[in-house]
């Protein structure tokens, strides 16, 4: 049976899309984002799951700099709704709330009731499960946490409020490995890829005009700084296509042409939306 790692502890919403993803695999949860690219790339694992993107937050910035600095590549992708509640250890009234914890992207989600507290410190945790933890080992009830249902039933926590973000959350989820995989079909396939351009006018539209002109969709593009340079960045992209397509494979060659460096991240079938 294959291991699949996901950043832990158990209840957290990552842990529910690797169920989704890889039903018959030996589930295992590891200390946060980053030690589930590090058991991925040492070969500890077979794939890793982690969170990419929210319908409410946008792009989770932590894992498309780990799959980059890791190089690692996606391999399959789920669509999961993603509902957050307010947990505490007993019930509380908001107004004696002093302290929030949650996942940055999750915290995200939930800007209108972090602005109802104004007297709460925010503390970002390493998942959303680890905040509902945190918040069932501390002494004081006016510590809390976002995190999903399962995590309230693990840790035996009261839900104080249901339903706490924004609006309909859902959350994109992807399968990583330390290879590109090319099995998707030809008609459902999507195209992750990362580039640099030149630091002049024009260079990106020159970068993504192949994809245009080959009439491709852009599904998604992420700007993200380049630490070594500052003020420099790379962009994540994907396209609806598969690169063994002639169309992909020729925007592909163009992109190429006109970058300072581009990789493809990753080719799985596009999930349902």
């Amino acid at each position: 049976m294959s291991v699949v790692a996901y950043p832990g502890p158990a209840g957290s919403h990552s842990g529910a899309a690797a169920a989704v993803l890889h039903p018959d695999a030996d589930l295992r949860p590891v200390g946060g984002f980053r030690a589930v690219t590090e058991a991925v790339a040492a070969a500890e694992v077979a794939r890793g799951v982690l969170p990419i993107e929210s319908s409410l937050a946008g792009p989770v910035p932590e894992t498309h700099d780990l799959l980059h600095e890791r190089e690692l590549s996606i391999v399959a992708e789920v669509v999961l709704p993603v509902r957050h509640c307010l947990l505490g250890r007993s019930v509380v009234a908001l107004e004696e709330i002093r302290v929030v914890r949650s996942h940055p992207t999750a915290l995200e989600q939930c800007r209108r009731l972090l602005d109802s507290l104004p007297g709460a410190s925010v503390i970002p945790a390493a998942t959303t499960a680890d905040a509902a933890r945190e918040t069932a080992s501390s002494d004081d009830p006016g510590v809390v946490a976002i995190a999903g249902p399962e995590a309230a039933s693990l840790y035996g926590l009261v839900t104080l409020r249901e339903d706490v973000a924004d609006g309909a959350a859902f959350t994109r989820f992807v399968s990583v490995a330390p290879y590109t995989w090319l099995g998707a079909s030809r008609s459902g396939a999507r195209t992750a890829l990362t580039f640099v351009t030149d630091h002049r006018p024009g260079a990106l539209h020159v970068a993504i005009a192949p994809f245009a002109e080959a009439g491709l969709d852009l599904v998604r593009i992420v700007s993200r700084p380049l630490p070594e340079t500052p003020w420099s960045y790379r962009f994540d992209a994907v396209v609806a296509g598969h690169p063994l397509d002639t169309a992909v494979r020729h925007a592909l060659g163009e992109l190429a042409r006109v970058t300072r460096s581009h990789r493809i991240v990753g080719v799985y079938e596009g999930a349902e939306q």
